[in-house]
């Protein structure tokens, strides 16, 4: 793992300008100048309104952006992708299906309680409770126990090798909140109250529909945050996200509107920061019970979509078009023969028409009605779903579109009647560590973002065996396979990787620029830029 995360420091740091296959050209920056001082508040641009904050379900990014200041995790993933600890101090792995955390003294929790290892077994153990249908539980499936086996030492032992547990510990599933406190706020933990967390912000005011307050949390373990306020306003309207950056109503933001990222970058407010993402832009199959559950269609489908046109609408001319479902970074640790095996034949070409009308008519699928979900909440995914109508309609599909209102587009990841009536919806995937079998083993029969209900046991097999070995590139060696088995079933349809987009106005900087904003504490990094 040390090995795959330090490659990809090092890429992030020296990728000059990619194309994208459309002409364009665009930069990755591996960060933002630092604060030259601290300041007293900034305020946040956010997409939607997150649900809940509770860590047992923070599995999107309104919810992560905002949780990751208030709580942390026994790892920490860093702006530059590797990992180092967090409230563990040190992580030690004495035989294959045991891990050893053990613990920094004297962290303080928002509530006032101080971390112990009863605090730890707690949090861990709501992830794994299944009356909490955890977002993480998937994770845990091969966790035998959490054991508090010193005041300041929890002991993991895992029913068999599993070497994606440990790198999860720096995500959500490894956050630590106060067994005193989250028991105190019972039913409405997350919605109401605070967090009882040990981040370098707490939850301050909650205006519901507005906006999220978090305050500076002044007995924080670790580095102070350089601002005494964050203030996160949810703007689900892409436009007025731009123009509350452009006018200084907000000061900076993540998940920028592509739409905007022409008018952002000359309009002299700020700067526009392009930095390494590990996400992917795919169009999600959820019902294969109908014509998609053909292979031919699928394929149909993905021979018809102009991905470059996407890129270079859609996306703002700031991607790259791909026929893969992991993005190049995510393979950063793997030698050259096997990042070549994982990817050969997966290069996009240029639409196939002919050739799609062609599996259509053989799949006795032509006129057949399918129907993809789309969302106002920013034009790459109002225009991928575009893209997939008019894929479909130019091979003989009928292909319908739902609008879904953006605060609701959540509820497609989480709640299967929410999916009801719906084929496929766009869905941006990123990797919560740096690993491709982060993304592979959606397809494990039962996971949770399955949402096709696909199943094979040849394929679990290989999850499995590539879990269960701990040295990166033999385990690499086999997720190439994998990923090739993956993309050859077209589970999801890929179309382009996507890098982070961070706009800070003149006022601020230091927020990092990868999507280390899930899961580190980037806040507290913000401050004047003068």
């Amino acid at each position: 793992m040390t090995a795959a995360l330090a490659a990809l420091a090092v890429l992030a740091a020296c990728a000059g300008p990619p194309r994208n296959g459309s002409g364009i050209s665009f930069a990755l920056s591996a960060a933002t100048p630092r604060a030259k001082r601290d300041i007293d508040s900034f305020t946040w641009g956010l997409y939607a309104e997150p649900p809940t904050l509770d860590y047992t379900v923070a599995f999107d990014y309104p919810q992560n952006m905002v949780l990751s200041n208030v709580c942390e995790s026994l790892m920490r993933w860093t702006p530059e992708l590797t990992t180092e600890p967090g409230l563990a101090r040190r992580a030690s792995h004495p035989d294959p299906t045991t891990w050893v955390y053990d613990l920094r003294e004297g962290v303080r929790f928002h509530n006032g309680g101080t971390m112990t290892a009863d605090d730890v077994v707690f949090s861990l153990d709501r992830q794994r409770d299944p009356d909490n249908a955890a977002a993480w539980a998937q994770v845990f499936q091969s966790v035998a126990s959490v054991k508090k086996t010193g005041a300041l030492q929890v002991t993991v032992k895992l029913k068999k090798p599993d070497s994606q547990f440990p790198q999860y510990m720096a995500s959500a599933a490894g956050v630590v909140a106060s067994k005193a406190g989250v028991q105190a706020a019972g039913k409405d933990y997350g919605t109401s109250g605070g967090l009882a967390c040990t981040g370098p912000f707490e939850l301050g005011t909650w205006h519901k529909g507005q906006s999220i307050e978090l305050d500076r949390f002044d007995g924080y373990w670790w580095r102070k945050a350089k601002a005494g306020k964050a203030v996160f306003r949810f703007l689900p309207d892409a436009s007025a996200r731009t123009n509350a950056l452009l006018s200084g109503e907000v000061d900076g933001s993540y998940l920028i509107p592509t739409e905007s990222y022409a008018g952002l970058r000359g309009s002299g407010a700020g700067k526009l920061y392009f930095g390494e993402g590990l996400s992917t832009v795919n169009v999600s199959i959820t019902n294969m019970k109908g014509p998609l559950g053909d292979l031919r269609v699928r394929r149909a489908l993905s021979l018809a979509l102009d991905r470059s046109g996407f890129v270079q609408v859609g996306l703002g001319g700031a991607g790259t078009p791909t026929g893969s479902l992991t993005t190049r970074a995510a393979w950063a640790g793997a030698p050259e023969p096997t990042r070549k095996r994982a990817f050969e034949g997966l290069r996009p070409g240029a639409p196939d028409i002919a050739r799609a009308k062609e599996l259509v008519k053989e799949a006795g699928a032509t006129g057949e009605t399918l129907t993809v979900a789309t969302s106002s909440i920013g034009q790459d995914v109002s225009l991928l779903a575009t893209a997939v109508q008019a894929a479909g309609t130019r091979i003989g599909l009928d292909i319908r579109l739902k609008s879904i209102a953006p605060n609701a587009f959540t509820a497609l990841f989480t709640d299967p009647g929410a999916r009801k009536g719906i084929d496929m919806f766009p869905l941006t995937y990123y990797d919560s560590i740096t690993d491709p079998l982060d993304l592979l083993t959606n397809f494990k029969t039962g996971a949770y973002l399955n949402f096709a209900g696909y199943s094979d046991k040849q394929y679990d097999g290989l999850v499995d065996r590539a879990t269960a070995v701990d040295d990166p590139e033999r385990r690499l060696e086999i997720e190439a396979g994998i990923h090739r088995r993956a993309a050859r079933q077209l589970l999801w349809i890929p179309v382009a990787e996507w890098p982070t987009a961070v706009f800070l106005n003149k006022r601020i900087t230091g927020a990092p620029t990868t999507i280390s904003f899930m899961y580190y504490p980037w806040a507290a990094d913000v401050g004047a830029a003068k």
